[in-house]
């Protein structure tokens, strides 16, 4: 049986049973619940921290589990990423008191307080930059008025917590992260990640696209594919006026009120869109 950590709380739980969910596998009701056995597709699920979950699977407990990549870098565990998720993505950056700051250099013989003390250590270490970095568990963003740091390195989404403490970014982006699926390094795949893998894979493509069908003049269906071409090509069906196909194709759910109007300027004509809810590619 396949053991996959999820995270219990914060942003990635959400998102992350949500998506397990859409891939056809249970998730629980009840959030004090720790473990789900899934029978039905052969795994079983541990809801943990989202910081822990990184090292039960490089310590080998687990298989594979979601987390955040800025956890799997900081943690410095024998796991490596499998997939990246989609979502809850984030920039990891350094922030100091307003003008005080410009460039990462200026940090040498400086204090940097973070939570992710792994992850920004060898970040300065990469660059010969010798600084002292403190761990703290939360309100990083206090520390600097606090006395405790001179310069703090961060999660950033907006940028506004940081600002209303007085701080600004500065410096190269140190991580750009999101959720990711995890699994242990340099060892032989279980029994059951391909189709996990396989199933998420669908999820991701399938919140990416929508299927467009539409009808079309014969003599316009091939400047009409160029608009629609598909993953591999789109299904062309003859229709019972002989002048006129229809054509269904997966288009990019970004681009579809672009592409319908470039399809009805063309000639299109009866165009629908529907949702792709899973799919196989």
């Amino acid at each position: 049986m396949l053991r996959v950590a999820v995270p219990n709380k914060g942003s990635l739980s959400e998102s992350a049973s949500e998506m397990l969910s859409e891939a056809g596998y249970r998730q629980r009701r009840d959030h004090r619940e720790l473990v789900l056995v899934d029978a039905e597709n052969d795994i079983e699920f541990f809801f943990l921290r989202p910081r822990d979950i990184a090292l039960y699977v490089g310590g080998g407990t687990l298989d594979v589990g979601i987390t955040g990549r800025d956890l799997l870098l900081d943690a410095e565990v024998s796991a490596a990423e499998l997939m990246a998720l989609g979502f809850a993505g984030s920039t990891f950056r350094f922030a100091g008191p307003a003008g005080e700051f410009s460039d990462i250099s200026q940090l040498h013989g400086r204090r940097i307080a973070t939570s992710y003390d792994g992850l920004v250590r060898r970040y300065l270490q990469q660059r010969g930059i010798e600084a002292s970095v403190i761990r703290l568990d939360g309100a990083v963003e206090s520390a600097v008025r606090l006395g405790v740091a001179d310069a703090v390195a961060d999660v950033v989404s907006t940028g506004t917590t940081l600002r209303a403490s007085g701080l600004e970014i500065f410096g190269e982006t140190i991580l750009n992260s999101e959720a990711v699926m995890i699994g242990r390094s340099e060892h032989d795949q279980p029994a059951g990640l391909d189709v996990l893998l396989r199933r998420i894979q669908g999820v991701l493509v399938a919140r990416q696209y929508v299927m467009m069908d539409y009808d079309v003049h014969i003599d316009l269906a091939d400047a009409a594919c160029n608009l629609t071409p598909g993953l591999e090509s789109p299904t062309v069906s003859p229709l019972r006026d002989k002048q006129w196909v229809a054509v269904r194709s997966m288009v990019r759910r970004q681009d579809t009120n672009k592409v319908m109007d470039e399809l009805y300027e063309l000639g299109a004509r009866a165009i629908l869109v529907s949702s792709i809810h899973a799919c196989r590619i």
